[in-house]
């Protein structure tokens, strides 16, 4: 069977069609969505990029499809639940500008959750077409974890739902290979997909068994339930030097409703933190600099305020301050909770795992519960060399029986699908329709083949294109020959009209501004942001207008996100 590339599911993509793009994990789902709103971006139109849960929205930049939809935690929803959440006017703003909604990691979301979001999207555009007629792009394998209820059983497949149907899916299922660099190895995790897996796959996988006392503290630890991951964390805690610093989760409100906060943050309501300790970041903070999902080890504590200062895998210092999770009815805050947006992260469970990418992991497989949970493990890391086995269940290898069966239809879909666009690109009509969907989506054209005179590019088109490609606002305006206040400005107009987001601002601008982000931000509460000059005098002229600018556009955008 013909097997479809990445460059032949990013054509398919750019024709606006529904589409539904799977493939084994590592076979660059994430690297082709990647390109596809680089695409995107390029002519001007900015998808709404989300993701089932909150680590795997980090994997993509995005929010969780529950945030963005304003379905929250809702597990059904009545028509009341659908006119409250309609008439909310910021997920109302962001759903009627979105042409194009990628919700990636979909074998995590229930088939009642995409219900509600093809609901209230219908109901706030006014179309009564599947997602209110905008692009919907599914991305992620059913292989791997399956949607569960708050009660712990496996909910209803997204693609067992109605919107699912009624969306018609092209699939797009990739099969070259770019996370696992071992032949031998993938040959086993395809005998978990295919059924095929028996006790000699299972022996070669058990020879990597190990006590795991000699194992490296760096290497990750991935274990099936928290309380083995506690145990890990707190072991390694208690073996660092120096003083534990405390921090307590505060709370406001009922204790009814507070509770249901805290069993909800991935933060404890007590953090005891050492100098030396991995750590997570639990929540996302463009502002501070991290999303949820960051990881970092703790370089020391803040003289005075306590707050500690970590050190990410990329080398960023950052200092870490509490933030709140609220619980809102009626656009009221009911309760809050306050902690640090931290945890300690020697040991993660393998739901936390899902979409990363290991050298080397020690993995506990002898407890899994969950269909596809040993397999999502497993497949973390890229050889078999780099798997150190803590322990072995035969659940370990089981797969979802409706899954094993979808699986041969998809791949027959997706082969249909090369052969429908080889034709249509042989025929010259695939360019076309590329064109036509840009024109559609309101996007910018570039030279086309059919003669058509493209829309003149404008300024800030040409520095959203060198941010787009990754360059440091200062190296812009040496390219462009413009000043870093001009380039400013532009990175301020494109963030105010949603076509930059603040991950990628925070990417481009000097360290020692983000850091700083927060002094900033208190003294915009104080002094206000109409005018620079009363907080670059309050600030002693430290930072320069041009830096005080950047900051001012952070902060406006946080408090539209508030």
């Amino acid at each position: 069977m013909k097997c479809m590339t990445q460059s032949e599911a990013l054509d398919i993509l750019k024709t606006g069609a529904n589409v539904f793009l799977t493939g084994e994990p590592g076979s660059g789902k994430t690297h082709t969505l990647t390109a596809y709103v680089a695409w995107l971006r390029s002519h001007g139109i900015e998808p709404a990029i989300t993701a089932s849960t909150g680590i795997a929205a980090t994997h993509v930049g995005g929010m969780t499809i529950h945030s963005w939809s304003g379905i929250g935690i809702l597990e059904r929803m009545d028509a009341e639940d659908l006119d409250r959440i309609a008439s909310k006017e910021h997920v109302a703003k962001r759903i009627m500008k979105t042409k194009v909604l990628i919700i990636d990691e979909i074998s995590m979301l229930s088939g009642a959750a995409l219900t509600m979001i093809d609901r209230v999207a219908k109901e706030v555009r006014g179309d009564t077409r599947a997602f209110g007629g905008m692009q919907v792009v599914f991305s992620g394998d059913f292989f791997q974890l399956p949607p569960i209820t708050r009660g712990g059983a496996v909910a209803e497949f997204a693609f067992a739902s109605r919107a699912w149907r009624d969306a018609v899916p092209l699939v797009c299922y990739l099969t070259e290979q770019h996370r696992q660099d071992d032949p031998h190895f993938l040959s086993l995790l395809a005998a978990i997909r295919d059924g095929s897996f028996d006790h000699t796959h299972a022996s070669e996988i058990l020879s990597r068994e190990s006590d795991g006392e000699e194992l490296d503290t760096e290497v990750p630890r991935l274990f099936t339930h928290n309380t083995d991951v506690d145990r890990i964390n707190n072991d390694h805690l208690a073996k660092l030097p120096g003083a534990s610093h405390v921090f307590t989760m505060q709370d406001t409100g009922p204790s009814v409703l507070t509770e249901a906060l805290k069993r909800g943050c991935l933060s404890p309501e007590r953090l005891v933190l050492k100098e030396g300790a991995i750590v997570m970041c639990t929540k996302n903070n463009p502002i501070g600099g991290y999303v949820n999902g960051t990881l970092g080890k703790v370089i020391g504590f803040v003289r005075g305020s306590g707050e500690p200062i970590i050190e990410t895998h990329e080398g960023k210092e950052l200092i870490i301050t509490p933030l709140e999770w609220a619980l809102e009815e009626s656009g009221k805050i009911r309760a809050k909770v306050s902690q640090l947006p931290l945890r300690l992260a020697w040991a993660i469970t393998i739901h936390k795992s899902q979409g990363m990418s290991m050298d080397a992991a020690a993995m506990d497989l002898s407890r899994t519960f969950e269909f596809g949970q040993g397999y999502v493990a497993l497949s973390r890391v890229r050889s078999l060399s780099g798997l150190t086995l803590l322990g072995w269940s035969e659940q370990a290898s089981m797969v979802h029986p409706e899954v094993a069966r979808l699986d041969e239809r998809l791949r027959e879909e997706s082969m249909a699908a090369i052969e429908a666009f080889e034709t249509l690109r042989e025929e010259g009509d695939l360019k076309t329709m590329h064109l036509n969907f840009i024109r559609a989506s309101g996007g910018v054209l570039e030279a086309s083949e059919d003669g058509e005179r493209p829309m003149k590019r404008t300024t800030y088109d040409e520095t959203l294109s060198l941010i787009m490609e990754g360059m440091p606002l200062i190296d812009i305006a040496k390219e462009r020959k413009l000043t870093i206040g001009t380039i400013a400005d532009h990175a301020e107009k494109l963030i105010l009209k949603d076509r930059l987001d603040v991950p990628m601002l925070l990417s481009l601008i000097p360290a020692r501004l983000i850091t700083a982000l927060p002094d900033i931000h208190e003294v915009f509460e104080t002094v206000g942001v109409e005018k620079l000059a009363p907080a670059h005098a309050k600030l002693r002229a430290k930072f320069t207008y041009d830096e005080l600018k950047l900051a001012r556009i952070l902060y406006v955008k946080e408090a539209e996100v508030q």
